[in-house]
């Protein structure tokens, strides 16, 4: 396994683990039976942590749906670079503190992670086509 692709299966191990903070609170505050049904607006809303986990998570699987195809063409094609063994990593960074910094709100960290991720993916679609970061 190429290492580009090793942290694509990280990336979405963790993405797909981002749920738990948030339902963990939907019990909580609704009760579990509650919680086990379909997500309603009419019962008890999540705490705003919980909400902004909400946002955070969907953000990170809209990502995934960018990131997972690079990664799979870089692959493809046999493209691995330093520039994109360092990118691999630094998108799966990012998209830790992206997902904690949007939970906490801190906004303008927010936004800096995210931009960072969003420059690791250009880096990422220009290694295939030849242009070098």
């Amino acid at each position: 396994m190429s290492f580009e692709l090793k942290w694509l299966v990280y990336t979405i191990l963790m993405t797909s683990m981002l749920w738990v903070p948030y339902v963990l609170n939907r019990i909580k505050v609704q009760g579990l039976i509650p919680a086990m049904g379909y997500a309603t607006t009419s019962g008890p809303p999540h705490s705003p942590w919980a909400e902004r986990a909400m946002k955070a998570h969907a953000n990170a699987v809209e990502n995934l749906v960018l990131f997972a195809p690079l990664v799979l063409v870089i692959h493809i094609l046999g493209v691995s670079t330093g520039a994109t063994r360092t990118a691999v990593v630094v998108y799966f960074v990012m998209r830790v503190l992206h997902y904690f910094t949007y939970m906490f709100a801190i906004p303008i960290a927010r936004t800096l992670v995210f931009a960072v991720s969003w420059m690791v993916l250009l880096v990422l679609a220009f290694s295939p086509l030849g242009v070098s970061a």
